[in-house]
């Protein structure tokens, strides 16, 4: 369990009951007691109203809104223009996602607090041309999630085709285009594609892993000069 989310568990806990030792939410989270204490120390240092002490219990408020503590006004401005962008220019999935998305930023906002999803006036509009590489832009996010090769028939800017087996590394998008970083096996090394000019993209059976040399760290140092 990632530390984040066991900090959320105990806010959670500590607000539902009225007294909860150590030992008790070291037994819930499977966890030390000395972990919890050191992470009601940071919550307590963060904000969160924790009352109590070591041997005795601890709780929290029940009109505590954890959510107030975890987003400031710039922060929701900063969610809610992402998840405009992510919806005007990501893939199909990842568009539906946002829908969602952002229904728990409104629940994870004190009922107050909530007319501030409707306040940024960022924009994204939407492009048509982007949802011309939609097919290819989602088989490759999960061929990077699952680290598949790629196999792909890639035009170059004076139209000459070239067949291709890829290593995707990462997707960047650039305002007018989405392009791959990948590792290139015909060229042996790291090579961008723009996503509209592959002519054919399928996912292979066969799995990579980012060796030495290889990986997207490699690529970004290679890109940033390091």
């Amino acid at each position: 369990m990632r530390r984040a989310d066991r900090l959320f568990q105990i806010v959670q806990h500590l607000r539902a009951r009225r007294l909860t030792t150590a030992s008790q939410l070291a037994s819930l989270l499977q966890v030390s007691e000395r972990t919890v204490y050191r992470d009601i120390r940071d919550l307590s240092l963060s904000g969160v109203p924790i009352h109590g002490e070591a041997g005795v219990g601890y709780r929290v408020d029940r009109s505590y809104e954890l959510t107030a503590l975890m987003f400031n006004r710039e922060e929701v401005e900063a969610v809610v223009v992402g998840l405009r962008m992510v919806q005007a220019f990501a893939g199909p999935r990842l568009r539906a996602a946002a829908v969602p998305a952002l229904d728990k930023v409104i629940l994870a906002l004190p009922a107050a607090r909530r007319s501030e999803i409707e306040e940024p006036r960022m924009f994204a509009p939407v492009w048509n041309v982007h949802r011309s590489v939609d097919e290819v832009l989602e088989l490759i996010r999960q061929a990077i999630e699952a680290r598949q090769v790629i196999a792909v028939r890639y035009a170059d800017e004076k139209q000459q085709e070239t067949e291709r087996r890829l290593r995707p590394l990462a997707l960047h998008f650039w305002g007018a285009s989405w392009t791959l970083a990948a590792w290139c096996e015909l060229r042996v090394g790291f090579r961008t594609f723009r996503l509209d000019r592959m002519k054919e993209c399928r996912v292979t059976m066969d799995r990579f892993q980012e060796e030495e040399g290889h990986g997207l760290e490699d690529y970004l140092r290679m890109v940033s000069g390091e």
